[in-house]
């Protein structure tokens, strides 16, 4: 496809939102990094996202709203959230909370887990468009998975050219480098560090915060090796079921369910922890689930990443 550079007029603004409205991507200026935007809830636009980035794996990715008063509608503030909302919000600051129920948000946002990242950024052109939109975006950076993150429009029309619709041109971002992620669903715990030090964050909380390493920090999400994993057994590359199976078809393989029977690995993505649940739930504690064979290509490596975690043997 080709992608647009849109500059960040008011009217290139309401194009942006018209695009992200239709489920397309757009690139977005903030104050840390460009994010690569699509519609949180929506399965195929988030799949997409992974599916520009090459992205090898589904980590959950970082919710951006215009306001702390839009965050109520998918997570719950913490008390100790709260107060940092109040002292860094707009801000390079990203909270894991507690996802709410019934949120809406595509699972690939959150991998399938009950916390959801947040952030309200201060980037004017980001909060414009966020408003525009009147939609929660998902935004990674926008660069392909392992390269360097991009600070400039033309940094992500080097990388994603082709592959998303359009960058919103917003200028040079400021703080360049990406947020800080707090995991806040429990002790305060620093995931990432980033544009909020540390310094700031313990003085507004009056203690200090959990380190990487700490043995009581929350591991970061998709760090073990079984995480995500149903409670039926899990079966790979397999192409027909055995006998008390669930079997879950892709393509030519047919089976009680399909994570796409038409092949589509984008399709394939959006469904991906819907199916497992949905799976898991026909199996029965005793019972077991066999995945057909996904191609190791593209979405397929994020896919077949997040499968061979769930049939990891349990601890």
């Amino acid at each position: 496809m080709e992608t647009r550079l849109i500059t960040a007029t008011p009217e290139g603004i309401a194009e942006a939102a018209a695009i992200l409205r239709a489920g397309g991507l757009v690139a977005m200026p903030t104050e840390t990094v460009y994010g690569l935007a699509g519609d949180a809830r929506d399965g195929r636009s988030v799949a997409r996202i992974y599916a520009a980035k090459n992205r090898p794996s589904f980590n959950p990715l970082i919710v951006h709203l215009p306001d702390v008063e839009s965050v109520s509608r998918y997570a719950h503030l913490t008390p100790e959230a709260e107060r940092l909302a109040a002292a860094f919000w707009p801000g390079p600051l990203t909270m894991v909370l507690p996802l709410r129920d019934g949120a809406g948000l595509s699972p690939l946002v959150t991998a399938g887990l009950t916390t959801v990242a947040i952030r309200v950024p201060a980037h004017p052109v980001a909060r414009a468009l966020l408003r525009a939109a009147d939609l929660p975006l998902a935004a990674p950076s926008a660069n392909p998975s392992g390269r360097v993150s991009p600070t400039r429009a033309a940094h992500v029309m080097a990388g994603l050219s082709g592959r998303i619709e359009a960058v919103l041109d917003g200028g040079a971002c400021a703080v360049g480098v990406e947020s800080t992620i707090l995991a806040l669903d429990g002790p305060a715990a620093l995931l990432r560090p980033g544009g909020v030090s540390v310094e700031e964050i313990e003085a507004v909380l009056g203690h200090s915060l959990l380190m990487p390493g700490d043995p009581t920090t929350p591991k970061a999400p998709g760090q073990l090796a079984s995480h995500y994993a149903p409670e039926a057994r899990v079966r790979l590359n397999a192409t027909a079921a055995a006998p008390g199976e669930v079997l879950v078809g892709f393509g030519a393989v047919r089976g009680q369910i399909s994570l796409s029977d038409q092949g589509d690995l984008i399709e394939a993505a959006a469904n991906l922890f819907h199916i497992l649940r949905e799976a898991d739930s026909l199996a029965g504690p005793l019972g077991a689930i066999a995945f057909a064979p996904v191609p190791e290509s593209g979405l397929g490596r994020a896919i077949n990443d997040r499968l061979r975690r769930a049939a990891a043997p349990r601890p």
